[in-house]
């Protein structure tokens, strides 16, 4: 089982206290600093200069950082923890690059699908704003760089966090829920945020809850890996706006002025029919089985036997 990996590893609490406040010592300084240092106009004017920036420097200022702290996390992880990278991945005796391609593939295709429609239906919120050569930077920025990112977020929440909270708690529930809970939180310092109003934190917390069923369903992170991935490449190749957390050379932009409430509208719709409709076709796929158990259920302490992919198949 995925969480109880951890079990094969040095779980001492000051050593799990230390990962955590190194790997993400700076996100809660950058939080602090914007929610309770700075005024609404001051947050207002720091996000105005952010948009003066060139765009691919920003992206890399942005995306640059997660590679350093991924390194760090694994570091951390085989030394201090002496544990493996696999049992931080995955309950399988490898990882299997096939589910995360298929996820990433399924994501590119969906948004993809679901855009072109909206597009057909109503162009008049979208310019063309593709220019080759600039869009070849950011394409060639974007596959170098949103790996480490994604990479960093799927292990730091729902791997060590996840396996961490879960062995101290006996609890699937608990790790579940506080880590999809701190994914929402730690994206709210994004402009976004700042733009849309904090309501826009429904959909990061609902997208924790999303890969944080993906992974204690497939005991492992690579449907969250693949889908995280190809959700941010969207985001940052397909469209940009005035609103983005990241601005990008992209394919299309996006004109109208932001309304709070249609796209907190559409992020709830997201929720609570898209996101249903994915974990209904990953578990078909995958045959998930004992939802209950894998989502809710206690946390054996016993250290487990990592699984084949076909003994884990039958099990399944």
């Amino acid at each position: 089982m995925f969480i109880e990996q951890a079990y094969k590893g040095d779980n001492t609490p000051w050593k799990v206290a230390l990962t955590t406040l190194l790997t993400t010592g700076i996100f809660i300084v950058n939080f602090m600093y914007v929610f309770f240092f700075l005024s609404a106009t001051e947050v207002d004017q720091m996000y105005d200069m952010l948009k003066t920036t060139p765009k691919n420097v920003m992206l890399v200022a942005n995306l640059f950082p997660f590679a350093l702290l991924l390194g760090l996390l694994f570091l951390m992880v085989r030394a201090l923890h002496e544990r493996s990278l696999l049992s931080l991945t995955t309950s399988r005796k490898k990882i299997d690059f096939g589910r995360i391609f298929f996820s990433f593939t399924f994501i590119v295709l969906l948004t993809i699908g679901t855009f072109w429609i909206s597009y057909e239906i109503d162009p008049s919120d979208l310019v063309w704003n593709f220019d080759p050569f600039k869009f070849s930077v950011l394409l060639v920025l974007s596959v170098l760089l949103f790996p480490a990112q994604i990479a960093f977020e799927e292990y730091l929440f729902r791997g060590f966090l996840m396996q961490q909270i879960g062995v101290a708690t006996a609890s699937r529930a608990v790790p579940f829920v506080i880590t999809s809970i701190l994914f929402g939180l730690f994206h709210s310092a994004n402009p976004e945020v700042g733009e849309m109003g904090p309501g826009v934190m429904v959909f990061y917390i609902g997208t924790g809850f999303l890969l944080g069923i993906m992974t204690l369903m497939d005991e492992g992170l690579e449907l969250a890996l693949g889908f995280h991935l190809g959700n941010n490449l969207m985001a940052a190749l397909l469209v940009t706006s005035d609103f983005s957390a990241l601005q990008t050379d992209a394919v299309f932009r996006y004109t109208a002025q932001k309304d709070s409430g249609d796209m907190l509208s559409e992020m709830i719709v997201s929720i609570v029919i898209t996101y249903p409709l994915i974990l209904l076709i990953l578990g078909k796929k995958y045959k998930w089985k004992g939802w209950r158990e894998k989502l809710f259920g206690k946390v054996s302490k016993v250290e487990p036997k990592t699984i084949s992919h076909d003994e884990y198949s039958h099990l399944s």
